[in-house]
């Protein structure tokens, strides 16, 4: 009994001793050195909160943003290919939708769209019955571009967005200049995907033409 007792009082007093050790170190300075930095390197440049995406690491363009974690089960070859792609096109589409609500119009425009607007042209396309031409277009453009996809995907070496068109411009650059023009066409791509969206959404809710207020 005497034994247990004395065993009872040791447990206690290390548990209080520990618990009082636990508290003064969490009032403590934080350290300058290696941990604390690590631990700041680990955090999203974009979102401080959340832990920075390391699958994303070495991209060019890459500020930490994935808060849904996507880059943990998709392959991040496969996620930047999809953003220029979309980025590609948002710039091709911002000036196309502008350009025809400014009178823009292609030789042979049926006559029929030739009142549309682009936030209107849609019924008046599927009237015409255009928009199967284009779904056939895209399904092409679709099929095509996977090929170079799924051989990327498999372990080509060819780089996410890459075609072959314009590599011309790169002949002879340094590879800081290569990121440089890297950097610049995911940046318009980013922010073209924003002011495609945008552009839409204003000219449905006010209905008006270019600039859309």
């Amino acid at each position: 009994r005497a034994q247990y007792d004395t065993f009872i009082q040791t447990t206690m007093k290390l548990a209080v001793l520990a618990a009082a050790a636990g508290s003064a170190a969490a009032f403590a300075p934080a350290s300058n050195g290696r941990a604390a930095t690590s631990l700041a390197a680990d955090k999203s440049q974009a979102i401080p909160f959340l832990p920075a995406p390391s699958n994303c690491d070495g991209y060019v363009g890459n500020v930490g943003f994935d808060p849904l974690r996507v880059s943990d089960y998709f392959p991040v070859d496969y996620l930047r290919e999809a953003e220029l792609k979309h980025g590609r096109m948002c710039q091709l589409a911002w000036l196309g939708y502008v350009a025809v609500d400014l009178g823009l119009r292609v030789p042979g425009y049926p006559e029929a769209m030739s009142g549309a607007t682009s936030a209107t042209v849609h019924d008046a396309a599927v009237e015409f019955g255009a928009l199967g031409n284009i779904f056939i277009w895209i399904a092409i453009a679709e099929m095509t571009s996977w090929i170079g996809v799924s051989q990327m995907l498999q372990g080509s070496g060819r780089e996410p967005g890459d075609f072959g068109f314009g590599k011309q411009y790169l002949e002879g650059k340094s590879e800081e200049q290569i990121n440089k023009i890297k950097l610049q066409e995911i940046t318009h791509c980013r922010a073209a995907m924003m002011a495609f969206a945008g552009v839409v959404t204003q000219s449905v809710l006010y209905e008006k033409g270019f600039p859309y207020f």
